[in-house]
């Protein structure tokens, strides 16, 4: 058995690291014209410096115009996000774990998994209303009366807003924690078995550290979708206070074209959220020990 000098393997590496790169330039490339070029307008709008009407003029005025609708909206769309995307990790890595086990009840999990991933946001934001309000088909089911069951839809809490981001993602994230499960951690959890380790030594030393990538990625897709969501919000939430998407969307399409700004303001507000969100899910993955 022979192998390759040092020199030779990191020119080797570096050349595979070009051709990988320009392999998905024209991809990049296509997304950062077309989602920086309409990210760049509505910074422009909403600085002033791209105005439907008038002079460009540079100031801070659409961010400052309403604070306490625009701080309330943060609020909102930090709860249902941040709330919906624990429990859909939660609940999607046990069904990986369940899919994972090759029995009749995880093919039926899987099954279930891959038809809840093709149902819409918007229908499946109808179908939680139409189960969860308060005469809706589970209180009918329970026989409670409407003045007596809790707000699910419309309520405080945004818990049917919640209970769809979680139904939906947890799907997504079940799905792709098992393509991980199935490829990588199989084969280590199996040698950790044969070493003598248990199910929660397993659970904390192989399964956990090796699926931190996947699992990190797929709830920062959930939270930064469920953020900036605006057909379930709108459907199943409340009128005040109003989440990001759904007070961009408002601001939009109000009359006066002097609200066009502020909406702006919300978005370049939304964006700049998930962005963090993205930064911070990229130095959390670099931390981890299958990406290292």
């Amino acid at each position: 058995m022979t192998f390759a000098p040092p020199a030779r393997r990191a020119a080797q590496s570096a050349r595979e690291r070009r051709t990988g790169a320009l392999l998905v330039l024209p991809a990049v490339a296509l997304t950062v014209l077309v989602v920086g070029g309409g990210l760049g307008a509505t910074v422009l709008q909403s600085l002033g410096l791209l105005p439907i009407v008038g002079a460009p003029a540079f100031s801070f005025d659409a961010f400052t115009a309403d604070p306490d609708a625009v701080w309330a909206a943060v609020g909102v769309s930090l709860w249902v996000a941040t709330v919906s995307t624990l429990i859909a990790a939660v609940v999607g890595t046990a069904a990986a774990m369940v899919i994972v086990s090759g029995r009749l009840g995880g093919r039926l999990v899987a099954a279930l998994g891959a038809a809840t991933v093709t149902v819409p946001h918007l229908i499946g934001a109808a179908t939680i209303g139409l189960l969860l309000a308060d005469a809706g088909v589970l209180s009918r089911l329970l026989g409670i009366p409407p003045e007596s069951w809790p707000a699910f839809v419309g309520g405080p809490l945004w818990a049917a807003a919640i209970a769809e981001f979680a139904w939906k993602e947890s799907a997504f994230i079940a799905l792709v924690v098992t393509g991980t499960l199935a490829t990588r951690v199989a084969q280590y959890d199996e040698s950790a078995a044969l070493l003598g380790a248990g199910r929660r030594q397993r659970f904390l030393r192989v399964f956990l550290p090796l699926t931190a990538p996947a699992l990190l990625i797929t709830s920062a897709i959930s939270f930064v979708f469920a953020l900036a969501s605006y057909e379930v919000s709108w459907l199943l939430g409340r009128t005040y206070p109003e989440p990001l998407p759904v007070l961009a969307v408002r601001l939009f399409q109000g009359v006066s074209l002097d609200s066009r700004p502020e909406a702006a303001a919300v978005a370049v507000i939304t964006a700049a959220i998930a962005l963090g969100v993205v930064a911070l899910t990229f130095a959390a993955l670099r931390r981890t020990a299958a990406w290292r």
